[in-house]
């Protein structure tokens, strides 16, 4: 399996980040060929010392790296890579990688 994590930070209005996230930008990310599921944190986000400076995460699952790099190569996920834009205007990091059962 292979994740994207996409770390959303704090923006000035939390609520309309919500709404738009939930209405306009989860039906799009959902449309990525290859995605085998998609979760979202729920509630605060902490760190061992504190609060973080994140208003959510989500976290979207693949077959593998091949298959992340497909999905975004698509017109889905250029549409999805643009909408960010949209909403995400404190920042996004997006972090990429395989995944192995320990």
């Amino acid at each position: 399996m292979a994740q994207v994590i996409a770390l959303y930070k704090k923006p000035a209005d939390p609520a309309a980040f919500d709404a738009y996230y939930y209405t306009k930008h989860v039906p799009l990310a959902k449309t990525l060929p290859g995605l085998r599921s998609y979760h979202v944190s729920a509630g605060p986000i902490g760190t061992p010392a504190g609060e973080a400076p994140l208003h959510l995460v989500a976290v979207l699952e693949f077959d593998s790296m091949a298959a992340i790099q497909a999905a975004l190569g698509s017109p889905q996920g250029a549409a999805t890579a643009g909408d960010l834009g949209n909403f995400a205007q404190a920042g996004v990091d997006l972090l990429m990688f395989d995944t192995k059962p320990v």
